[in-house]
């Protein structure tokens, strides 16, 4: 299996591709992590393929925050520039000029 370099980073700020949410990046798999039940909880047509890197998110929409677990084809960089309101992001993360996020220094990673 081959696995492929991750497109997007820690601290990035992006969006589903289908779905309104968008988030911060915490943490990155380089191919699927998570469990088959997990997987097969997703309708066949929309299932992504185990073989790239996935995404643990602190995610919003406009109803809620809330803990997601993405895969790289279904994501997209997030250029509005609007903070991500979710708490534990300021607990974890600085926010940079550059709109993105950067681990706090005394967290690393």
């Amino acid at each position: 299996m081959i696995i492929r370099e991750a497109k997007f980073a820690i601290g990035q700020v992006v969006k589903h591709r289908k779905f309104s949410f968008r988030g911060v990046i915490y943490d990155v798999d380089p191919e699927f992590a998570n469990t088959e039940e997990w997987l097969m909880s997703i309708p066949a047509d929309v299932r992504p393929r185990k073989n790239q890197p996935f995404y643990h998110l602190y995610a919003e929409n406009a109803e809620t925050e809330y803990v997601a677990y993405v895969s790289e084809q279904n994501l997209l960089p997030d250029e509005s520039g609007e903070p991500i309101r979710h708490a534990q992001v300021a607990d974890r993360f600085d926010k940079t000029l550059k709109g993105t996020y950067r681990i706090k220094p005394h967290l690393g990673h």
